[in-house]
């Protein structure tokens, strides 16, 4: 248990660094955005799949033990 809380702070230290130094996260290339009047429609498609690849890696880093 104790490895995975390092493991899990460390991700997310590691996030909270790439946005502060200015990675663009949310607003990629592939992320849609809609307006119309006083409508918008935001949809982080490739953001999604970013997010949804490094979480996937470290869940199966994390079940090898």
């Amino acid at each position: 248990m104790g490895k995975t809380l390092i493991v899990v702070g460390l991700v997310i230290a590691a996030v909270g660094a790439a946005i502060a130094l200015g990675l663009p996260l949310g607003r990629l290339p592939g992320d849609f955005t809609y307006r119309r009047g006083s409508f918008s429609f935001y949809f982080p498609l490739t953001t999604s799949i970013l997010v949804s690849v490094v979480l996937t890696i470290v869940t199966w880093f994390l079940g090898r033990r």
